[in-house]
C-alpha cells in the first residue's frame, strides 16, 4: 500500500475512532518492530501530521507511538533472551565447535559493552531496529537497561516527527516526502557503514 492511500486510510480511521486514535499509532508502532515490512513508520508519520493539525491529541500521540516501540521492543528483547538459551544450550554441548563458542561469548560480551549506542540510535534506523532488541536480549542486556535506551530513542524520534509536521511540513504529501528522503538517506548510510565493515572484516582476515 502506498503513502497516498494509507494516508487516506488513516483520515477515515481518525474520523471514525475519534478520541481513541493514537491507539492506531501504538498499534503502528509494536507491530513495525515485531514485522519489520509493515509500515509503521509511514503511519507514526501521518500520525504526527494529524497531530500537530488538533485533529489527534498531541500528548496523546507521542505517548502511543512512545508506548508502542517500547512494547514491540520488549517483546524482541523476550525472544532474544529464548534464542539466547537456546545457543548456551547448543554451546554447552559442543554443538557449536571451540570457535564457535568463542565468537558467541565474544559477541556477547561486546554487545553487552557496546550495544547501548546501537539501542540509543535504533528509532533512527529503518527496518533493521527490531535485530537490535533480539541482540540485546540473547547477549544478556537487561530489560531495564534495554527499555531506558529504547525509550530515550523513541521519545527522540516521535519528537522529530512532531516537531517535523509541525515547523517543515505544509501538507501531509510533504510530510510523507520527508520521511521518505530521510529513510533513503538512512539507508545509503547503512549500506555504507555495512560495506566498510565487510571491508575491515575481509582486511582483518588476509592480514591474519
Amino acid at each position: 500500500m502506498d503513502a497516498q492511500r494509507l494516508a487516506a486510510l488513516l483520515a477515515d480511521l481518525v474520523t471514525r475512532t475519534g478520541p481513541y486514535a493514537p491507539l492506531l499509532l501504538f498499534l503502528a508502532s509494536f507491530v513495525e518492530y515485531v514485522f519489520p515490512p509493515a509500515p509503521g513508520d509511514v503511519l507514526v508519520v501521518l500520525g504526527a501530521w494529524y497531530a500537530v493539525r488538533g485533529e489527534i491529541s498531541w500528548p496523546a500521540s507521542f505517548a502511543a507511538a512512545t508506548a508502542g516501540a517500547l512494547a514491540g521492543a520488549a517483546l524482541d528483547w523476550r525472544l532474544g533472551r529464548w534464542i539466547g538459551a537456546r545457543l548456551d544450550e547448543r554451546a554447552a554441548r559442543g554443538a557449536l565447535g571451540r570457535l564457535g563458542r568463542q565468537r558467541l561469548r565474544s559477541f556477547e560480551a561486546g554487545y553487552r559493552r557496546w550495544g547501548g549506542l546501537l539501542l540509543v540510535g535504533n528509532r533512527f534506523l529503518p527496518g533493521i531496529r527490531g535485530f537490535f532488541f533480539l541482540a540485546a536480549g540473547a547477549s544478556g542486556v537487561p530489560l531495564r537497561q534495554v527499555l531506558l535506551y529504547g525509550g530515550i530513542s523513541a521519545a527522540a524520534w516521535n519528537g522529530l516527527l512532531l516537531g517535523a509536521g509541525a515547523l517543515a511540513a505544509h501538507s501531509v504529501d510533504e510530510m510523507v516526502e520527508l520521511f521518505q528522503r530521510y529513510t533513503a538517506v538512512a539507508w545509503a548510510a547503512l549500506a555504507a557503514v555495512a560495506l566498510a565493515a565487510l571491508a575491515a572484516a575481509w582486511r582483518w582476515r588476509r592480514e591474519r
